[in-house]
């Protein structure tokens, strides 16, 4: 005979054999016993959980020849032909395959007839989310008044996605990821009928990796049984699954609580060049850390642990952490899991994770017999200085000493704002734009500024809106911000950078690098520039003397004639050339 898989095989065929759901076994039981069933059902829950061999267990016992019985015979013609998948009466559809209106409507157009051999037609609907809009609107009225002959039970891993009309209309079962502790009784039962051996390691693995779901469970042992033979070894188990065993969680542990990054990332490179899935490397830490704080803050509850045994070694090395650092790494660990999401170099979120919890037991201080993790410095510092202002008013008014009023009291220096505090004016910088800043390199950039401003994104060119190019050399420029914020958040936006600097590369042919300062940095700047050069010496004796002008004109950087020229409109320049600049007055309104 063709070989069969155990989750085909061994699918429950009465209630009895189903796997946990006791919930939903009890009121199908019920509603059976006293003829109560209702004329739809949904059953949702994550995927092998036993929403269809439910849903087939419960047509067998509505149509069985013996009842409606709590539960069904399985001797029976009916019952026979209803798991042999030949009753016409019983109905599987695949909505995943099957999603248009028109098998809806072959479907709606055949449920009025009757049942040929059976008590009710029985209409089993799998992955009805998928079903498509138009077809929901063709069932939903069958569905809500279907004939007295008509029972429809629809299941599905995704309800949210059904409409609240149908869902409405029908009974709910939520079915629950089934425990460990029942898949390996389940898989205790596949093995023993299958005379296969297997040690108790290799069955809680399996259950582990199963995630809840019996058949994931069940076809993970069909292939363990393949690879290893007549006796299934956890170690046969870790390698088919790609799960990780106790023992080098140990070892991991070990390495954490000693500090040793060496052996910690060469762990972890052995894992991923044996094949380890690195999402589910992070996965089974967060719960071998979990398991370490049950043992250690709970050690009697060890039947909910999940990787590891509670026997001693792993007692005692749970006592060698503190609860605050489980927590901690817990707390690394998921979040490195929900990074690892967006990148595709998830080894380097895994290898970063472990240097952070290595060096998070460095942070933490001893204080009064209790652990604290560290605080911001600087929070410190203010504590600290509340605490002295506090100490010194305790004094004085124990003294007798009222401070008078008036009298300045330290006060801790309210927070400056952020404006005023993060940026740093770029000194050294500007200086060097200065050194080799031309007339015509500020113009070329003031000429193509305006056109340049109209090609950048709407958001870029908001925040370069208050902006003044005001000196420029061979390969930079400096960018004048009239608002110190627009500075900061510019600086900080690394795509304006890149934007900007492309932009004018396209209209120049250069590639400028662009150094941001607000308008009173600038000032101080271009005041302390002028002075250490001697600039402002010449420029006064080239007023008192007509041949110095020529020699002040050579020495000084010409762009600082540009830079005290102030914006002039371009209406105003043309009526100066038209004109001549005595003729015109400009008056601000």
């Amino acid at each position: 005979m063709v070989y069969q898989a155990f989750y085909r095989v061994y699918r429950p065929q009465s209630f009895s054999e189903m796997s946990g759901q006791r919930h939903v076994k009890q009121t199908l039981q019920n509603a059976l016993l006293h003829n109560k069933t209702s004329h739809a059902y949904l059953f949702s829950g994550p995927r092998g959980t036993g929403k269809t061999s439910a849903a087939k267990v419960f047509a067998k016992a509505l149509n069985c020849e013996n009842g409606p019985a709590k539960e069904p015979c399985n001797e029976c013609p009916t019952c026979l032909s209803i798991t042999e998948g030949s009753n016409t009466d019983v109905i599987e559809f695949d909505a995943a395959s099957n999603s248009r209106v028109e098998e809806i409507r072959d479907i709606i157009e055949k449920v009025r007839f009757a049942p040929a051999n059976a008590r009710f037609k029985v209409y089993i609907i799998d992955e009805v989310h998928m079903l498509s809009n138009s077809a929901f609107n063709a069932l939903l009225k069958t569905l809500e008044e279907p004939p007295p002959h008509a029972v429809f039970i629809l299941a599905t891993t995704e309800p949210h996605k059904l409409p609240l009309t149908i869902i409405s209309r029908c009974q709910r079962f939520d079915f629950k990821p089934i425990t460990s502790a029942e898949i390996i009784d389940r898989m205790k039962q596949v093995l023993n009928d299958a005379k296969i051996e297997s040690d108790e390691g290799a069955l809680k693995v399996i259950a582990q990796a199963a995630s809840g779901g019996m058949r994931d469970a069940l076809s993970m042992l069909d292939q363990v049984v393949s690879f290893s033979g007549d006796r299934l070894t956890a170690e046969g188990a870790l390698l088919v699954t790609g799960s990780i065993g106790e023992d080098i969680f140990y070892q991991l542990a070990e390495a954490l609580l000693s500090k040793d990054a060496a052996s910690a990332l060469t762990l972890l490179d052995r894992l991923i060049a044996e094949g380890k899935d690195v999402s589910r490397l992070a996965e089974d830490m967060i719960t071998f850390f979990r398991d370490l704080l049950l043992l250690r803050t709970a050690p009697d509850l060890e039947d909910l642990l999940e990787l590891i045994s509670g026997n001693e070694r792993f007692v005692s090395l749970s006592n060698a952490f503190e609860p605050e650092t489980l927590y901690s790494f817990i707390d690394i660990l998921s979040k490195t899991q929900q990074e690892m999401r967006f990148s595709n170099h998830a080894k380097v979120y895994v290898e970063s994770a472990l240097l952070k919890m290595i060096h998070l037991d460095g942070q933490v201080v001893q204080t009064e017999g209790r652990n604290h993790q560290a605080v911001d410095p600087h929070l410190s510092q203010k504590v600290d200085s509340l605490e002295r202002i506090i100490a010194d008013l305790q004094q004085q008014l124990a003294n007798g000493v009222r401070p008078a009023e008036g009298a300045p009291v330290s006060q801790p220096k309210k927070n400056a704002s952020k404006s005023s505090q993060s940026f740093r004016i770029p000194t050294g910088k500007i200086n060097e734009v200065l050194k080799g800043a031309t007339r015509q390199d500020i113009q070329v950039i003031r000429e193509e500024w305006a056109t340049m401003m109209q090609t950048l994104q709407r958001s870029h060119s908001a925040l370069l809106e208050e902006t003044e190019p005001v000196a420029a050399s061979d390969t930079a420029f400096v960018l004048k911000f009239k608002y110190e914020i627009h500075c900061i958040m510019a600086s900080e936006n690394s795509s304006l950078r890149s934007g900007l600097s492309d932009a004018l590369r396209n209209r120049t042919g250069k590639a400028y690098d662009v150094v941001y300062v607000p308008e009173d940095g600038w000032l101080k700047v271009r005041e302390e520039f002028i002075r250490n050069n001697g600039l402002a010496k010449q420029q006064d004796g080239a007023a008192d003397s007509p041949e110095n002008q020529h020699g002040v004109a050579e020495e000084m950087p010409s762009f600082f004639q540009e830079a005290e020229q102030q914006n002039t409109d371009p209406i105003v320049a043309e009526a100066e050339k038209m004109f001549g600049k005595e003729f015109i007055t400009v008056h601000d309104d």
